[in-house]
C-alpha cells in the first residue's frame, strides 16, 4: 500500500485530545505551507485561516461550539473561512504572471475582466458557494497535511457562526465554512471506524442512479 493510501486511511476524526499538548507556530507554519497549494477557482485562493490557541479566546469558542470536549482539549481551534469577495483580488493574484512575462497586458486585462464578469453574473449565491467550496478543499488538505506531520484533527460544523464571527472579529465578506480542532488524539476511547459505503454504492457513471 502506498504512503498516501496509508495517510488517507490513518486520518480519523478525533473525538478527544490529550490536554495541554503544545502545538508551536513553526509546526503550524509547516502544515500551512503545504495547504497553500490547495486548488481554487481561477487560483483566487478564497480560504482564510483563523488559528485560536489563546486559552481565554479558546474558552469563548468552546462556549460557542456547544461546549464540545474536543474543543476544550485541543491544542488549537482553527476556523476556515471563505472569502465571498475573492474575485476582487484577481488583479493582485495575476500581476506576478504579468511581471514575469508569462502573460501580456492584454491577456492580464482579459483574465481579470472575465473573472469579475463571471462572479457578477453568478451573484451572491455563486460567491458564497465558491467561498465554501474552496475553503472546504483547503480544509481537507490541511487535515491530511496535519496527519502527515503527526497531528490529529476533527472537522466540525457544531458551532454558532454568529457568535464565532463576533468572538474572532470576522468581517461580513467571510463565510465560516468549518471549524477544525487539532492536537494529539487521546486513543483511550477510540471506536472502530464507522461504516463506509463501498464504491459501487456511491458512484454512478454517465447518469445518476440510486443504489
Amino acid at each position: 500500500m502506498s504512503e498516501f493510501s496509508n495517510l488517507v486511511k490513518q486520518r480519523r476524526s478525533a473525538s478527544k485530545f490529550i490536554p495541554d499538548t503544545k502545538l508551536s507556530s513553526s509546526e503550524l507554519d509547516e502544515i500551512l505551507s503545504l495547504v497553500k497549494f490547495a486548488p481554487s477557482a481561477f487560483n483566487l485562493q478564497h480560504a482564510h485561516y483563523v488559528i485560536v490557541n489563546d486559552v481565554n479566546i479558546k474558552n469563548r469558542v468552546y462556549e460557542a461550539a456547544q461546549k464540545q470536549y474536543k474543543v476544550k482539549t485541543s491544542s488549537a481551534v482553527i476556523l476556515i473561512l471563505g472569502d465571498t469577495e475573492a474575485h476582487l483580488q484577481a488583479g493582485k493574484i495575476n500581476e506576478g504572471l504579468l511581471h514575469l512575462g508569462v502573460i501580456d497586458k492584454r491577456e492580464f486585462d482579459d483574465t481579470v475582466s472575465s473573472i469579475h464578469t463571471f462572479y457578477a453574473k453568478g451573484g451572491e449565491s455563486l460567491k458564497r458557494d465558491e467561498a465554501i467550496r474552496t475553503a472546504s478543499l483547503s480544509a481537507m488538505l490541511f487535515m491530511l497535511a496535519a496527519k502527515e506531520k503527526g497531528w490529529d484533527t476533527c472537522p466540525m460544523i457544531g458551532f454558532d457562526p454568529g457568535e464565532i464571527r463576533q468572538i474572532l472579529g470576522i468581517p461580513d465578506q467571510y463565510v465560516p465554512a468549518m471549524m477544525i480542532t487539532i492536537g494529539k488524539e487521546d486513543l483511550s476511547g477510540q471506536r472502530v471506524r464507522g461504516y463506509r459505503k463501498p464504491v459501487g454504492e456511491f458512484v454512478s457513471y454517465n447518469q445518476f442512479t440510486m443504489k
